[in-house]
């Protein structure tokens, strides 16, 4: 059955779809946490360290909704604080430092919109993301697992590659915004849906993404094809320099 873009968007947000503590216990079960931006704090919706993969050491960042609602409340259901993101910029720096490649897997419906967040830096910590980490010297992939929206989502996908799973959404804002904006009416929110082109399938065919990762029921299944794709796209960025590398993440942006 063909899925419509609405359908894509509510699996995205389906408690069904696989969460970030899953993927971090299947495929990297000896993952340990680290901390704190080194400013002035540690954002639980973000969740990063160091791990193996395949007996390589490796760092893995992953957003993070929460299990229950308290603590859902506390990570803003996923969407990360200025903190957050100076925490992945940071983690990926020292990911480089030591020769580690990066892994990032985000499901966010953006950076958190409160209050606190504009007058903490938010903007600005986005935007030394974006241009942070396109510089760094390490290979970096990142999947969709979820949504991805916004500048959000974006400030954790600006490395080598960004891949999806097939039940998730990468896209400027929400499809409740759009049709908000362009015809000051929420209740169009599935015609937004198709106009936006959010699904993994259009973004592909815009060379926006990588590829896309087949998301069976089986969340099992799930992880042994993100472990598979993992495997042989590092394999792929590690053939080449880190002067190529860095190269080609430039050409990679600068083609949209």
């Amino acid at each position: 059955m063909n899925k419509t873009a609405m359908d894509i968007v509510l699996a995205a947000r389906s408690e069904k779809h696989i969460p970030g503590h899953e993927i971090r216990k299947r495929l990297f079960p000896d993952f340990f946490e680290l901390h704190g931006d080194r400013l002035n704090q540690d954002d639980p919706a973000i969740v990063g360290g160091i791990t193996s993969f395949h007996d390589r050491p490796v760092t893995v960042i992953t957003t993070s909704r929460g299990h229950d609602l308290q603590e859902r409340m506390a990570k803003h259901f996923g969407q990360p604080q200025p903190g957050g993101y100076r925490k992945v910029l940071r983690l990926i720096k020292n990911a480089a430092k030591f020769k580690r490649p990066v892994f990032l897997f985000v499901d966010t419906a953006g950076a958190y919109p409160g209050k606190s967040a504009e007058e903490n830096g938010q903007g600005q910590a986005i935007a030394q993301n974006l241009l942070e980490i396109g510089r760094v010297r390490t290979p970096i992939i990142t999947i969709m697992y979820g949504e991805g929206g916004s500048g959000g989502a974006l400030a954790l996908a600006c490395g080598d590659e960004v891949w999806m799973l097939e039940n998730s959404i990468y896209s400027v804002l929400s499809p409740e915004g759009f049709a908000s904006i362009l015809w000051k009416d929420a209740q169009k929110v599935t015609q937004a849906a198709e106009k936006m082109k959010l699904t993994p399938k259009d973004l592909l065919k815009f060379k926006v993404i990588e590829g896309i990762i087949e998301e069976p029921d089986d969340h099992q299944i799930v992880c042994e094809k993100i472990d598979q794709v993992l495997k042989t796209e590092l394999k792929k960025l590690d053939q080449l320099s880190l002067d190529e590398l860095v190269q080609k993440r430039y050409e990679r942006f600068r083609k949209y």
